[in-house]
């Protein structure tokens, strides 16, 4: 009897490990996609899609469309090089582009309010579907790059501080 628990458990343990093995590839692999979109996005700022992406770019921002498109472009070819690093660089990564995601949300909401024509997105309906998927971008960056147990971290440091 005590042989047979003692090969379920071995059996447990190794299917354990075998699903956080899975998990840890998979993760790996969406944070490699994130990191190719971001550059692919990036290059597109630089070029063929510039126009598309300067029609982005709220009428209030006082800076010049054309320097914002650029910028930020630049910024997406380097934040999708950092996602395709290795080690105690990644969850601070997925931690910045996740703020970049929020950062540069304004430009959807924007493209909604204003009612502009860009990347397909030529109604109301589609412009406001497309809000609710900058979330999820959020989101991907910060599961994919494990940042959560990194703002877990920062947030129980700070409160230990405090004390």
């Amino acid at each position: 009897m005590g042989q047979v628990a003692s090969r379920a458990a071995r059996n447990k343990a190794g299917n354990e490990w075998v699903c956080l093995a899975m998990m840890k590839v998979i993760k790996t692999l969406a944070r490699v996609l994130l990191g190719g979109a971001l550059m692919m996005a990036g290059v597109g700022h630089l070029t063929d899609a510039r126009q598309e992406f300067q029609a982005q770019v709220p009428v209030w921002l006082p800076l010049d469309p054309d320097f914002v498109v650029v910028a930020s472009g630049i910024v997406e070819i380097l934040l999708g090089l950092s996602l395709l690093t290795v080690g105690w660089v990644v969850p601070w990564a997925g931690l910045v582009t996740a703020l970049f995601f929020i950062a540069i949300f304004p430009g959807n909401i924007n493209q909604y309010v204003e009612g502009i024509d860009a990347f397909g997105l030529d109604t109301d309906q589609a412009r406001f579907i497309r809000l609710f998927f900058q979330p999820l971008l959020v989101l991907w960056a910060l599961w994919s790059c494990v940042s959560l147990k990194l703002i877990r971290r920062l947030t129980n440091r700070q409160k230990s501080e405090t004390k």
